[in-house]
């Protein structure tokens, strides 16, 4: 469990005086949970990511991972401690084969076979990404799935995906969506946190939570929060068919 308790954040602005970005905020990710966090453009949503994986440091504030203070620890340590962080646009390393990175992720050296069944759980053939180099020939679609794997290969606590949908395009898209249908049906003594606004992945959160200027203005199930936030009837029938 992640809980984060009375978290601040400022950034010191050009022309002077410090700006908030995180304003107090407390939240409880619960173990097993699938949660989504989204709001308008420039609400702190992916800060608050930063903040998770260790990336930035709060102001003030705790943050605790199954109840150890993780607040200043590194990104190395909290990544020891259990928690992945992918970005929005995935890393190229040129000279680094998939099968190097899904076998750095896990911290052994897995078998090819075992390295494969990371991939084909993202929906990639194996048999033509294992030894293709981590560089510019693939696409950010390709790069995304990847990056899912090697979060898949670590086997953390909490998984932290920072707009997953961004630079992608809509086939690859409906293709990440498959697979975080499929990561929310198998979560077992994890959680998922995913920092989007896009409805699709809404609809597959347990939870969901409303960042807007630096605060939390909605958080509760998906059946409560997502007809709030699109305002449809349809939205509701959706939710109930996910049951």
């Amino acid at each position: 469990m992640l809980e984060l308790k009375n978290i601040t954040f400022q950034v010191e602005e050009e022309q002077g005086g410090n700006k908030e970005i995180i304003r107090d905020i407390s939240l409880v990710i619960p173990d097993n949970q699938f949660v989504v966090i989204t709001g308008p453009n420039g609400g702190g949503k992916s800060t608050l990511a930063r903040l998770i994986a260790g990336i930035e440091k709060p102001e003030s504030g705790q943050i605790l991972l199954d109840g150890t203070d993780i607040t200043d620890m590194s990104v190395t340590e909290r990544a020891r401690h259990g928690i992945s962080f992918a970005f929005q646009q995935p890393v190229r390393f040129k000279g680094i084969q998939v099968i190097d990175l899904i076998r750095l992720a896990a911290g052994k050296n897995i078998s090819v076979s075992g390295a494969c069944e990371y991939l084909a759980s993202v929906g990639l053939c194996a048999r033509d990404y294992i030894q293709r180099e981590v560089n510019s020939s693939l696409s950010g679609g390709e790069l995304k799935r990847i990056e899912i794997a090697t979060v898949l290969a670590r086997k953390t606590r909490l998984s932290v995906f920072d707009e997953p949908e961004a630079g992608i395009d809509l086939w690859s898209f409906q293709s990440l969506i498959q697979v975080f249908e499929n990561m929310r049906k198998t979560i077992k003594d994890s959680s998922i946190l995913i920092i989007s606004h896009q409805e699709r992945i809404l609809e597959i959160a347990d939870q969901i939570v409303v960042l807007a200027d630096g605060k939390i203005s909605k958080q509760g199930p998906r059946e409560e929060i997502l007809p709030q936030l699109i305002g449809t009837s349809s939205a509701v029938t959706a939710c109930q068919r996910l049951q």
